[in-house]
């Protein structure tokens, strides 16, 4: 299969390494990004195609990897879809609902399929996590996810690039909706950098997320508590500890495994087997539909 990677970032730059070692199961066409200097660089370092404009590049391929800004997500998904070239979308779907909704009904119509990048769960430490926990008792949940500030976070919103983390891992979880949202946060440079959110699921669970751009250490951590264990979760060290009254052990995962080539082969897979991505454009949603109530809440809270 052809594909390509739109967006020469460090996400963009990730999805090409990935590509390339997996030349059983594609093909790298090429990249394009509107930065031509940072383009040019990429493409001179993995020794592939820069494309000079968008159209030449969808031409050539069967798929691409879009790795842009969310704010381009809406707009370059529309002219994939014109193109019939089936898309992989980073993390937020797009800025909004109603963008989300248009490309998810435009690509049904076009036979285009859409992933979203929701990595954590091709994460084999997720998967382990989610076994564990099926049929227990659940009550309570916290999600740690922050790490230091840097240039490139300037005018990034901490909800949208690592609070949406744990919410779609929350959402598989739980499979249910949260009756009760408190959110509030730090805007710094206009945009928020800290945020913790509190929430109570219609199964009567008690959950809080905590991200943040502002942390001296890097920091993932998910700590669930059942009627019966106290489960933690460390996606840096891929340890998951259980600790119950009659005994405590430790599970290590197998690291070999990278989650970025397994969400790729997922894609690819779902091409040529013509199936519903494992995580569809409607998955893509429902995390937005909380991301950006949470955003907006804080928003709101900074402006009263």
């Amino acid at each position: 299969m052809r594909v390509g990677v739109i967006g020469t970032g460090n996400m963009g730059e990730n999805h090409i390494r990935t590509y390339l070692s997996m030349y059983d199961h594609c093909q790298l066409i090429g990249i394009y990004d509107k930065d031509t200097i940072k383009r040019d660089k990429i493409a001179k370092k993995y020794n592939i195609k820069p494309f000079s404009s968008l159209n030449y590049l969808l031409k050539e391929v069967d798929a691409v990897s879009i790795a842009v800004p969310t704010e381009f997500h809406y707009d370059i998904g529309l002219i994939c879809i014109q193109n019939n070239v089936h898309m992989l979308l980073e993390k937020p779907m797009t800025s909004t609902v109603e963008q989300a909704e248009d490309l998810i009904y435009k690509s049904s119509k076009a036979g285009v399929i859409i992933q979203v990048g929701h990595i954590e769960l091709f994460n084999p430490l997720i998967h382990e996590l989610l076994k564990l926990i099926k049929n227990k008792k659940i009550i309570g949940i916290e999600f740690q996810r922050m790490g230091p500030y840097n240039k490139r976070l300037e005018n990034v919103d901490v909800v949208n690039d690592l609070m949406i983390h744990d919410i779609y891992i929350l959402q598989e979880i739980l499979q249910d909706t949260f009756i009760d949202i408190q959110a509030l946060g730090k805007i710094m440079d206009g945009t928020i950098k800290h945020a913790v959110v509190i929430a109570a699921s219609t199964k009567e669970i008690i959950i809080q997320l905590s991200a943040s751009f502002k942390s001296q250490n890097k920091v993932r951590t998910i700590q669930i508590l059942t009627e019966d264990a106290f489960i933690e979760a460390n996606l840096l060290k891929k340890e998951i500890k259980i600790q119950s009254s009659i005994f405590t052990k430790t599970l290590t995962v197998d690291d070999s495994i990278q989650p970025l080539q397994v969400q790729l082969t997922d894609f690819l897979n779902c091409i040529r087997f013509k199936k519903e991505p494992s995580v569809s454009g409607n998955k893509g949603i429902k995390a937005l539909l909380m991301t950006n109530k949470i955003s907006e809440e804080i928003y709101k809270k900074e402006h009263k």
